[in-house]
């Protein structure tokens, strides 16, 4: 499974860990990813996705996952939501 947020496509991030001496080895920044449910109320049923909690945050100050997929780029989504998004703009 990857390390990808499938709301916002957030990913693994690069960078350096520093010692104190400044000696710098490579190391990577995992996102802080659960697996969330989200109710929907145009569609009656609840979604799964594996999202990070900062998408979390987006989807409850955008008021809703509906509200949020609605609004969000189709290019930033997993293949699973975009096909929810087209229902979504098909029931609405």
């Amino acid at each position: 499974m990857s390390r990808v947020c499938s709301l916002s496509g957030k990913t693994v991030a690069r960078g350096n860990r520093v010692s104190h001496a400044n000696n710098k080895t490579k190391r990577r920044f995992l996102p802080n990813l659960q697996m969330a449910s989200f109710h929907s109320d145009i569609l009656g049923r609840c979604i799964r996705a594996r999202v990070s909690t900062s998408a979390v945050k987006s989807v409850e100050k955008n008021g809703g996952i509906d509200r949020y997929l609605l609004k969000t780029s189709p290019d930033l989504l997993a293949l699973k939501l975009r096909r929810i998004k087209k229902i979504l703009l098909a029931r609405k």
